[in-house]
């Protein structure tokens, strides 16, 4: 059976040459790297090596690299300490962040008391900067949480803004960057963000693995406490071969950037294109059928289909081979629908259909042709 995977959004395929650097890795870098002899000393340098890359690509410094368990962990490090150690009294984000943002949130009201203000969106899912202005103007110690690429609907923030509106008044901006970092080029220096999250195996590095960016002197206090690794921030053995394997995978990621990006660009295009002449009627959820407005890697549908056909749709698409998402990969065992969409979309369309194609270097637009064929098919 051919099997086609439009799922990238959830995780990616693993580069070849990151499986061999992360072999090459478990067998020759097994010391600890806090201990002091050769082996230890061999393995705490390629770590150090992997933090001054990773560093290098996004401007930064290396010291303020933090690596972690992936993007949740992350965001639960820059929220959780903004609460409890840097004096922040309210949150301000939006109903359509991923609920490792909005699920520590909710927490964080709940043990803290804070005050959560939730940033209007327009019709598309786009923030409301001059609503997010008016919020800021508030007097308490606020902390901004609002993602670079939603990742269920593609749509794109313009996080130098945002970070230039928090500046302006002396709020703290922490973004999810998941969806963006290996896919697109962040200036740090040139947007005043204080926390970033990132996961490796959104950019076809290994999966268990990511990192926090951190401000320096921004008075971030550890989550996990322990021994003295990740400065302080990290207690825990690092996992050396899986630091290595991102350090590999964002490397080929930016060194590749633009031939990458125009081949996806390419299958997105040609997937809207095709989909628009099958089903006149289809509308395509959030921004995401415009590339200038949303991820060149995510394409949001909402099909013209019966109710009673549209629950059987995923499953149907899985038999003839075809991995695709309703929506974020961490609710899949969830009964409720999207959150995002429940925010932009009128009821109607919600008895819909809405899936979720997401797309890398290794997907190809005969794949595309496939899946239209397939989704006929149903329709």
């Amino acid at each position: 059976m051919k099997t086609i995977y439009f799922d990238s959004a959830a995780t990616t395929q693993l580069r070849e040459e990151v499986i061999v650097k992360m072999t090459q890795v478990m067998m020759d870098y097994y010391g600890n790297p806090s201990s002091t002899h050769s082996y230890g000393r061999s393995s705490k340098s390629l770590i150090e090596n992997a933090r001054k890359t990773i560093a290098k690509y996004l401007n930064v410094t290396a010291s303020e690299i933090i690596f972690t368990s992936g993007g949740t962990e992350a965001d639960n490090l820059a929220l959780r300490s903004a609460i409890r150690d840097l004096n922040a009294k309210r949150i301000i984000t939006s109903r359509i962040e991923h609920h490792g943002v909005l699920h520590t949130v909710e927490q964080l009201q709940e043990e803290y008391g804070i005050d959560v203000d939730y940033v209007n969106l327009d019709e598309k899912g786009h923030v409301n900067y001059n609503h997010l202005e008016t919020l800021l103007q508030a007097p308490k110690k606020t902390l901004v949480s609002l993602m670079h690429v939603n990742n269920e609907i593609g749509n794109l923030s313009d996080i130098k803004r945002i970070a230039e509106l928090c500046k302006a008044n002396d709020a703290l901006f922490h973004s999810d960057t998941v969806q963006s970092v290996g896919h697109y080029e962040l200036d740090l220096k040139e947007i005043p963000i204080d926390f970033m999250a990132v996961s490796a195996h959104k950019f076809h590095g290994p999966k268990g693995i990511g990192f926090a960016f951190v401000r320096k002197q921004s008075g971030l206090k550890p989550m996990i406490f322990g021994g003295e690794q990740e400065r302080g921030i990290r207690a825990g053995t690092e996992a050396v071969h899986n630091i290595a394997g991102m350090e590999e995978a964002l490397r080929l990621s930016y060194e590749n950037l633009e031939e990458d990006r125009n081949h996806i660009k390419g299958i997105k295009s040609h997937f809207i294109e095709e989909l628009t002449k099958a089903f006149p009627e289809v509308r395509f959820n959030g921004a995401s059928a415009d590339f200038d407005k949303s991820s060149y890697t995510v394409l949001n549908v909402c099909l013209p289909m019966a109710p009673d056909k549209a629950m059987l749709l995923p499953f149907n698409l899985d038999l003839k081979g075809i991995a695709c998402s309703k929506g974020s990969a961490c609710q899949s065992g969830s009964s409720k629908g999207s959150h995002v969409l429940s925010q932009i979309l009128s009821d109607e369309d919600l008895q819909k259909p809405s899936l979720r194609f997401s797309f890398s270097k290794y997907n190809a637009k005969e794949e595309v042709d496939y899946v239209i064929e397939a989704l006929k098919s149903f329709i």
